[in-house]
């Protein structure tokens, strides 16, 4: 049986509604989400280009990259306005009072 291994990232009183930071989780890059104050965790790399999706607008739960205005939905990972057709990987993630934690296994 396979068991996340969850990493501490952020705090979640220092990242507010509608923001992305980024961190590195062993050696991934995971743009974190705010999103009405619930976190999802995807890479931050466009599928398209390869654009780093923590530069652009996070709307709701839509993030849009700022190269060519790909869009994908954080919550699920799809990719929503072309040109990006791939979705994003998404990461668990847990909250435990107010350290944020990914898993990114």
């Amino acid at each position: 049986m396979n068991v996340a291994n969850f990493v501490t990232v952020a705090k979640a009183s220092e990242i507010p509604v509608g923001r992305i930071n980024v961190y590195e989780v062993d050696g991934v890059r995971v743009a974190l989400c705010n999103v009405g104050g619930k976190f999802y965790a995807i890479d931050d790399v466009c599928t398209h280009d390869g654009g780093p999706l923590d530069q652009g607008v996070l709307e709701g739960n839509l993030v849009e990259c700022p190269r060519h205005g790909a869009k994908f939905d954080v919550t699920d990972g799809r990719a929503v306005v072309l040109p990006a057709v791939r979705p994003v990987r998404t990461y668990p993630v847990e909250v435990e009072g107010d350290d944020v934690k990914v898993s990114v296994e």
